[in-house]
């Protein structure tokens, strides 16, 4: 932008100034002003309130980053601290406090907030966002003096314009939508940096990320509303001054950035996914959002210190996604630097007429093992291969030959997913799939040996939290852990998807101290059903809760077989017109807390957001900070949760 556009805007005469006063993301000022009094007071005003704005802006940014290295030094020595069974048989020291705060904390700030405005989302997010909004709402009117300056218009004897703050208040708000471009940038990207420092998953980021992209609208909309009041309507003569505004270049670009700015907002609404489809809104999001910026650029340049960023931020995570890939599909075999080959799985269909089949992917890949609870992206080229889903194995990640082996449930609902159910249904076993992971951090990270552990999970849910029963069966167990499996599913055939890993657990329910309870919610409970789709070899000995209802001890012969006693599948139906019930998970997780010996819990779950916001209020209640300190482990409960499945 050069000065002769500024001039008649900012009312500096350049060629007359001795000094260019410089001022970071601004015009040059020019010293000294030789405009009347009321506007060289109103151009103090205006200069003074944006370098206010750029300094907030500053110490907003400064304390962002201050978090995240307290973060990222207080996660580097918890990490690399020795957790041995004497050191953690009692909360002792900082240990002690640390664990009291961590109880107190989900208790309040762990149950859904306001579920009708932000959706189920915990308060702990929420809160941090208000905080967030709140350091924008003050410092978006401190440190600007408000006046009116009414001055002559020299071209046009005996005319008046109104001068006054709402210009720079304008231009403040417009700083910090600027300012928060960058992080909105961040908190969205899969490669997340920010998930590197916190070890938080990049999609626990999202909810962030969507009210900061609201944020960012409303405070662009504040100050295009704002300019349009002063340049339509205070200055004067109109409308000669308003068409000459908005005529300019930066102008065309500032009506440009709000345009795709206000597509960004529409698109981004429940409404606005529907409509389009979720894969055509995540593709539009991505490109209107890099246009928007370079819009932004056009606009003014002055602050490419925020774009800047932004745009790096997105090119690093978009290049980190194809170097990834690259590195899981590079074949050392083929000749050339692209030698990329995709990875062949075997397709396994379950029919399922009411929520859509179930397939399960099973393949192998020479690579390092990912950790407990990370996800894969996973694209099928044979019917696109320009869309991919997110996936967690359902196995545990070991190295055999120089591959690990990959078991993916994939519930068939619509698009790409529907299509893969129909190539099973057609008969093909196969399908080349290209896969980009891992990401997320081990969610077993911290489990000491005391730690009792309950799983829970819904449906497809399950690939979550079986990884960590599968690696827990790989270890020694000490007496006292006590490790429980909630699995809930429709019906009782539902069992097959994971039929060899449950072989695996029922042999290993000793030596683990492992109670699997599952139950069918649409399955009448006159009709009862192994996982193994048998009666059981022997129920003597059995607990209450895992006898199989319907049948009686004395109707089986305890050597019909030699085989382990399979858990059974509580039925929970009432029929096939009943829609199902879900268990008590209340009464499910305080019996399971009140039955540990020693030590806090951890609880693994996956499901319907409807289930993961019951279990937020349940381990809520089961947390008590007092009761921690006084050194009762059972009231120090935590939570590990994913909540992108359905039932």
């Amino acid at each position: 932008m050069t000065f002769a556009k500024l001039n008649p805007r900012h009312i500096q005469n350049f060629s007359a100034a001795t000094i260019l006063e410089p001022h970071w993301g601004y015009a040059d000022r020019a010293l000294p002003c030789t405009s009347d009094a009321g506007s060289c007071a109103y151009l103090d005003v205006v200069y003074a309130s944006h370098d206010r704005g750029m300094l907030y802006s500053g110490i907003m940014w400064c304390a962002i980053g201050g978090i995240l290295l307290i973060w990222a030094i207080y996660r580097q020595v918890a990490s690399s601290a020795n957790y041995s069974i004497a050191a953690t048989s009692y909360p002792c020291g900082l240990r002690r406090v640390k664990n009291t705060l961590a109880a107190f904390s989900r208790r309040y700030l762990l149950p859904d907030a306001a579920r009708v405005i932000f959706g189920r989302t915990t308060r702990l997010q929420v809160l941090v966002l208000t905080l967030l909004v709140g350091y924008l709402l003050i410092f978006s009117f401190v440190g600007i003096s408000y006046h009116t300056w009414t001055t002559p218009v020299s071209s046009v004897p005996g005319l008046y314009q109104t001068r006054s703050s709402i210009g720079p208040w304008a231009d403040r708000v417009g700083i910090f939508a600027f300012a928060l471009t960058p992080l909105s940038v961040m908190l969205s990207s899969r490669e997340s940096f920010l998930s590197l420092i916190t070890g938080l998953p990049y999609q626990s980021f999202n909810f962030l990320h969507r009210w900061l992209g609201y944020i960012i609208f409303v405070q662009s909309s504040l100050h295009t509303i704002g300019w349009c009041i002063v340049e339509l309507r205070l200055y004067q003569p109109q409308p000669s001054v308003g068409i000459e505004w908005i005529t300019q270049t930066y102008m065309v670009w500032g009506i440009v950035a709000m345009i795709l700015l206000l597509l960004l907002f529409v698109l981004s609404t429940p409404w606005g996914i529907k409509f389009t489809g979720y894969e055509t809104f995540r593709k539009l999001h991505y490109v209107l959002a890099m246009v928007y910026i370079g819009a932004c650029w056009g606009h003014w340049k002055q602050l490419k210190c925020f774009l800047l960023p932004s745009l790096i931020f997105w090119f690093l995570d978009r290049g980190a996604r194809f170097v990834r890939t690259a590195i899981l599909h590079h074949r050392l075999d083929h000749p050339g630097i692209f030698a990329l080959k995709a990875v062949k799985a075997a397709l396994t269909r379950f029919p399922d007429q009411e929520g859509g089949d179930v397939i399960r992917l099973d393949l192998d890949s020479a690579q390092d093992p990912w950790a407990i609870g990370q996800h894969y992206y996973l694209c099928f080229t044979q019917s696109s291969i320009w869309q991919s889903h997110p996936f967690t194995p359902l196995n545990a990640p070991i190295v055999e030959k120089g591959k690990v082996k990959h078991s993916y449930l994939i519930r068939a609902k619509g698009g790409e997913t529907k299509k893969l159910a129909s190539l099973a249904a057609q008969g093909n076993l196969e399908t080349p799939v290209i896969l980009t992971g891992a990401y997320g951090d081990d969610i077993t990270n911290g489990l000491t040996p005391q730690t009792n552990i309950i799983c829970i999970a819904g449906g497809t849910g399950i690939t979550y939290v079986l990884p960590v029963l599968l690696e827990l069966a790989r270890q020694s167990i000490p007496p006292t852990r006590k490790i429980e499996l909630i699995w809930v599913i429709r019906h009782s055939s539902n069992t097959a998807w994971i039929g060899p890993e449950l072989d695996l657990l029922q042999k290993a329910r000793k030596s683990l101290n492992l109670h699997i309870k599952i139950f069918a919610t649409r399955d009448v409970n006159s009709m009862p059903l192994s996982i193994n789709d048998h009666a059981p070899c022997n129920l003597s000995g059995l607990d209450m809760d895992e006898k199989v209802i319907g049948v009686s001890q004395s109707s089986l012969s305890p050597t019909s077989c030699d085989c382990e006693k399979p858990a059974p599948v509580e039925k929970l139906g009432g029929g096939k017109q009943d829609g199902g019930k879900h268990p008590d998970l209340l009464n499910l997780v305080n019996s399971f807390l009140q039955d540990t010996v020693e030590g806090p819990t951890t609880v693994f779950a996956s499901g319907p957001g409807g289930m993961i916001s019951d279990l937020r209020d349940i381990i809520a209640i089961c947390n008590s900070g007092p009761k921690v300190w006084k050194g009762k482990q059972r009231f120090d409960v935590d939570l590990m949760y994913d909540d992108r499945l359905e039932w």
